[in-house]
C-alpha cells in the first residue's frame, strides 16, 4: 500500500513538472516570433487576441471611404494606443510590426486596427499631436529594430526593480507600477501611483545617471494601474478596464443605494480597491424609474403603523412589516397603493387595511430556476458524510432477545415483560443502564419470583 502511493506521488510530480516544462516552451515560442507587444500571449487571425482594449473591425469588409489618408491605429505596451498617419502608403495589416515617430527617436509598434473604424476610435481616445500635427509612420520594422527592440523590454522589469529602492532611498510616497522603454532604448516611460503630489525633479536626475536614458513620468490612477495589469471579475470575464473601457468616470456610493445593493465594501470594491465601475452601468435605469415613487416613510392604519422595508424597483413593489426588526410577515404593496395611504394620512384619515380589496396580492414567490438539478449538484452539503442511521438499526437489533433451541420468535415476545418499552441508547443512556441493573438483580437466586426474563432476554 505504501509502495503504491509512493508511486502515485512520483507519477504526479513528474507530471507536474512536464506540464511546466511545456508551458514555459510554449511562451518560449510565442516570444520568439515577431509578435513580441503580446509578452508572451499568442495571437490567432480567426480567434482574436488578447490584447488589452482589443477592437473587433465590423468594417473590415467594407471598402475604405471615411479614412483615404490612411490612419491607422498602433498599440504598444498594455493600455497604450496612439493614431499615426501612414504618409508613405505602405500595406499595412493588423499584426504588422511598424517604426513610428517618436519623440526623440523612433518607436516601434504593432498595427492594431485599419480602415473606416479608426476614425470612430480617434474619437473616444485622446491623439499625440506634434506641432499640431499627427505623427508619421516611418516604416515596417527591420530585424535590427526588433533585435534592440527585444534588449530593450529584456531590461524593463529589472529596471522597474531598482527604480522602486531609489524611491524608497529618496522617502518619495509613490509607488512605480510599471517601466516601458521605446523601442530604440533611447527613453523609458515610468508609470506611478501617488495619493499626493511628489517632487520626483530629484529622482528624475538619478534615474538617468542610473540608466543613461531619457525619463519620462507618467502619472496613472489606480484603476488605469489595474487596466494595465489585467485580470478576471467576480463576473468571470475580463476586467472592463483592460478589455474596452478607456476613460474613467467617478462612482460613489449613492450608485449602489439607487439600486438597493448592500453597502459592503468587500462586493462593492473591486481588485482596484476602488468601488466597481458597473456600479455606473444601470443607475441611470433605477433613476428613471424612481422618479415617480413616493418617500420612503411609515404608513398608518387602522391595523397598526407599518414600517418601510425594502422595495422592488422594478416591479413598482414596497414591502412592509408591523415589525421592522422581524423580516417575517412582510406585505407587498404597488406604488399607486402607497402613494394614496400617504394623502390619507395627511388629510388625518387611516385606512381600514393596508392592502386594498381590489388590488392583487404581492407574493414574495421564489424565482424559479429554469433548469432541472436532477444529481443534487447544486446542494452545498453534498459532500458531508452521510449520517450512519444503521448503526441505531444495528443497535436495537443487539438489544433484542434471541429465541432458544425449540421456541420460536413469537414466543419469546409473549415471554418479554410488558413494562419495559424499547428505547433509544444515544438519547437515554442512563435509564438504559437502570432496567440493565434491574435485569441483572432478578437473576439472582431466588431473585426472579415473577419468572422475569434475565439480560438475554431468556425466561428462566
Amino acid at each position: 500500500m505504501v509502495s503504491t502511493i509512493t508511486f502515485i506521488t512520483i507519477f504526479a510530480t513528474l507530471t507536474i513538472q512536464y506540464i511546466a516544462f511545456l508551458i514555459a516552451k510554449v511562451k518560449k515560442e510565442n516570444m520568439d516570433t515577431g509578435n513580441q507587444i503580446y509578452r508572451g500571449c499568442p495571437s490567432s487571425g480567426r480567434a482574436g487576441t488578447c490584447a488589452k482594449l482589443e477592437v473587433y473591425d465590423w468594417l473590415g469588409d467594407v471598402e475604405n471611404i471615411l479614412n483615404p489618408e490612411e490612419l491607422v491605429e498602433i498599440r504598444f505596451k498594455n493600455t497604450r494606443k496612439d493614431y499615426f498617419r501612414n504618409v508613405n502608403l505602405l500595406k499595412l495589416e493588423v499584426g504588422d510590426l511598424v517604426a513610428v515617430e517618436a519623440s526623440p527617436g523612433h518607436d516601434i509598434g504593432m498595427v492594431s486596427l485599419t480602415g473606416d473604424l479608426v476614425r470612430r476610435q480617434m474619437k473616444r481616445h485622446k491623439v499625440t499631436l506634434v506641432n499640431g500635427e499627427m505623427r508619421k509612420v516611418y516604416r515596417k520594422a527591420k530585424p535590427v529594430d526588433i533585435d534592440k527592440w527585444h534588449e530593450a523590454m529584456a531590461r524593463e522589469h529589472e529596471t522597474m526593480i531598482k527604480s522602486r529602492q531609489i524611491a524608497a532611498d529618496l522617502r518619495l510616497n509613490m509607488k512605480i507600477g510599471d517601466v516601458e522603454y521605446q523601442g530604440d532604448g533611447t527613453k523609458a516611460i515610468f508609470y506611478y501611483i501617488a495619493e499626493d503630489r511628489v517632487d520626483f525633479r530629484q529622482l528624475i536626475k538619478v534615474l538617468a545617471e542610473s540608466f543613461r536614458i531619457r525619463i519620462e513620468m507618467k502619472q496613472i490612477g489606480a484603476r488605469q494601474e489595474a487596466g494595465r495589469i489585467g485580470g478576471i471579475g467576480p463576473c468571470g470575464r475580463e476586467l472592463c478596464c483592460c478589455s474596452w473601457m478607456s476613460s474613467f468616470s467617478s462612482v460613489s456610493t449613492g450608485a449602489a443605494r439607487y439600486q438597493e445593493i448592500s453597502l459592503n465594501p468587500q462586493k462593492l470594491a473591486g481588485q482596484c480597491s476602488k468601488l466597481k465601475c458597473c456600479l455606473n452601468y444601470e443607475v441611470d435605469s433605477y433613476i428613471d424609474e424612481q422618479k415617480s415613487f413616493p418617500p420612503r416613510i411609515r404608513l398608518e392604519t387602522q391595523e397598526g403603523v407599518f414600517q418601510y422595508i425594502k422595495s422592488d424597483i422594478f416591479k413598482n413593489v414596497y414591502w412592509y412589516s408591523l415589525d421592522s426588526r422581524v423580516p417575517s410577515g412582510q406585505i407587498g404593496i404597488p406604488v399607486e397603493r402607497v402613494h394614496r395611504i400617504i394623502q390619507m394620512n395627511r388629510k388625518g384619515h387611516l385606512p381600514e387595511k393596508l392592502v386594498d380589496a381590489n388590488d392583487q396580492p404581492v407574493n414574495a414567490e421564489k424565482p424559479s430556476n429554469d433548469y432541472g438539478n436532477v444529481v443534487g449538484q447544486d446542494s452545498l452539503t453534498r459532500f458531508d458524510k452521510p449520517r450512519d442511521n444503521n448503526r441505531r438499526n444495528r443497535n436495537q437489533n443487539k438489544r433484542r432477545p434471541r429465541p432458544s433451541e425449540g421456541q420460536s420468535g413469537e414466543q419469546v415476545q409473549k415471554n418479554q415483560p410488558q413494562n419495559v418499552q424499547p428505547h433509544d441508547n444515544e438519547n437515554q443512556p442512563r435509564r438504559e443502564n437502570q432496567q440493565r441493573r434491574h435485569i441483572k438483580r432478578g437473576n439472582r437466586p431466588g431473585g426472579n419470583p415473577q419468572g422475569r426474563p434475565n439480560n438475554q432476554g431468556r425466561p428462566e
